[in-house]
């Protein structure tokens, strides 16, 4: 893509692009193409399963506040307790649980890997329940509509600098409190040591093994 800049605008052009639709093959517009214009987010098809995850990509490139923006932006625009409250089809439970997922503030952005990709909670305060009876709390100080950033974070009274959470820790049960705020905190997370394992340079440094 050459480089996290050039890959961050890449994302960024997703969502500044105009919504056109060429239907090639299909001979016309088919449902998720139209819920792609009528959602008026450029080219991101929240409807069509397989791009949820690329919200979450900003986190890799040391912009956490863009992945925590957009996934606010989609959670409050796309979803809503409304008889057409829903952003498309579902597939399998893919879009419900990508939500849930959201609204506690992280989401498992590649399958098989262990680290959920830090988002933005929805909730002021959530608790999961282990299937050994621990529990995970998540705490949103001064939440709301307009304070979709996170500020700082602690994980049981320590800092926490990290844009992903890794299963094992939820699982032990714990703490998790983020302090939100209305403006980006362009210095939250960033640094590459920060930023979720990427599966590429796992296996770069395995073939150096």
């Amino acid at each position: 893509m050459g480089g996290e800049a050039a890959f961050a605008a890449k994302l960024d052009g997703v969502f500044q692009a105009s919504a056109d639709v060429r239907p090639g093959s299909y001979g016309g517009m088919i449902h998720e193409m139209t819920e792609m214009v009528a959602a008026d987010m450029g080219q991101y098809a929240h409807g069509n399963q397989p791009i949820q995850h690329l919200l979450y990509l900003y986190d890799y490139v040391g912009q956490p506040w863009k992945t925590q923006s957009r996934v606010r932006w989609a959670m409050g625009k796309l979803y809503a307790p409304t008889p057409d409250g829903y952003c498309g089809d579902e597939d399998n439970g893919q879009t419900s649980a990508w939500y849930v997922f959201s609204a506690l503030g992280f989401y498992p952005v590649c399958p098989g890997d262990d680290n959920y990709l830090i988002g933005s909670p929805l909730f002021d305060r959530t608790t999961l329940t282990t299937a050994a009876g621990k529990t995970f709390t998540i705490c949103a100080r001064e939440n709301g509509p307009l304070k979709a950033y996170i500020d700082r974070a602690t994980l049981n009274g320590e800092p926490f600098t990290r844009t992903y959470l890794g299963h094992d820790e939820l699982l032990r049960g714990g703490q998790l409190d983020f302090q939100m705020t209305s403006a980006p905190n362009y210095q939250w997370a960033v640094e590459p040591k920060n930023r979720p394992p990427s599966a590429l340079a796992r296996l770069r440094e395995a073939m150096r093994r």
